[in-house]
């Protein structure tokens, strides 16, 4: 039978640097995935019945369009928040704390006796909430390898990874996708976004950053003329007056008398 409720602690919560790194829409959507992983098979899974919870599902699930979860969750990745085992997200932090509480209940059905605790003790370390990601925690478990894409050099890939490990940065499916959607804008080859990743030397990289911005001096180019061009609006007006031709003298002396009588 299901437990129908999980610790949480506040403190952790508020404390916790990646997470409170991630937007309000993020954090609110980790809490909710926090709910449905406390109710997955297995548990600390994002996973309903052995079925992976798309982004689409999850989409369905919290009320809110795919590209504002997509957003979401790669907020949460990028900041080492969740990992992604054979295509689902998990929570490493839940599926700890439940190891350990399977074991402490392990212990108490022995009834306490040393000797038939043999090969099942338990060591008790406090531990924080599974709300909390494993940022806060002092023993970090590694992050699930990702391999290497075929199309980046052995080399990059090493810097970048380089890079991530500095930053204390995850490295999971979901940056990778999300690096290749940002090259995909720029229309650069993930091994040239990789390069210009590392040459920044930031936790993150977005098509936006790297796109070249308009200079507002060009845009005023194109409507306001220098003061060193002619206007091309006077230009006309005086190519017209020399095109046109004198009024007669009979009707010029016509208008002027009108203009005498008025």
């Amino acid at each position: 039978m299901k437990r129908p409720s999980f610790q949480f602690y506040p403190s952790d919560w508020l404390r916790d640097t990646a997470l409170r790194s991630c937007t309000t829409g993020a954090r609110g959507l980790w809490i909710d995935m926090i709910c449905f992983m406390h109710e997955g098979t297995p548990y600390g899974y994002l996973k309903v019945a052995d079925k992976v919870i798309l982004p689409s599902n999850l989409a369905r699930m919290v009320g809110e369009n795919l590209e504002v979860v997509q957003g979401w969750l790669h907020e949460l990745a990028e900041a080492g928040v969740y990992d992604i085992d054979n295509g689902a997200i998990y929570s490493r932090r839940m599926i700890r704390d439940e190891e350990l509480r399977q074991k402490r209940a392990e212990g108490g059905k022995l009834g306490g006796n040393p000797n038939l605790k043999v090969n099942h003790e338990v060591k008790q370390n406090t531990t924080p909430s599974s709300s909390s990601s494993s940022s806060s925690s002092k023993k970090k478990e590694s992050a699930t390898k990702v391999a290497c894409p075929p199309e980046v050099s052995e080399q990059t890939w090493n810097d970048w990874l380089a890079l991530r490990k500095s930053k204390k940065a995850a490295v999971t499916e979901t940056v990778i996708n999300g690096a290749i959607a940002e090259a995909n804008k720029l229309g650069w080859t993930l091994e040239k976004f990789l390069i210009e990743w590392c040459t920044r030397g930031s936790q993150g990289l977005k098509a936006e950053w790297v796109m070249p911005k308009a200079n507002p001096a060009d845009i005023v180019r194109l409507t306001v003329p220098s003061k060193n061009e002619p206007d091309p609006a006077l230009e006309k007006i005086k190519a017209d007056e020399k095109k046109a031709a004198p009024l007669p003298d009979h009707i010029r002396q016509a208008m002027n008398a009108l203009r005498s009588k008025a």
